[in-house]
């Protein structure tokens, strides 16, 4: 029979939530340019041809575009 087995979490590791709350969409890519206590991400879209991403910049600033973006099937079911 197997026991459970308490787990500690790791020591001086913080688990945060993200501030921002960004779509989830199929042409998007994050460039994870920074790491430490604070991830830092560049943001790429990669709509419509996928050959050459146009950046939007960190997350912050593209929060606005990708939100507004009304672009037919490119999020996820879940968030139209």
């Amino acid at each position: 029979m197997a026991l459970l087995r308490e787990i500690a979490p790791p020591a001086g590791v913080e688990y945060q939530l993200a501030a921002h709350r960004i779509k989830r969409c199929t042409f998007r890519r994050l460039i994870q340019v920074g790491s430490g206590p604070e991830m830092i991400y560049e943001v790429e879209c990669l709509f419509p041809q996928r050959r050459v991403p146009i950046p939007l910049g960190d997350l912050e600033s593209a929060l606005p575009v990708c939100n507004a973006c009304t672009a037919a099937h490119t999020f996820r079911p879940d968030e139209d």
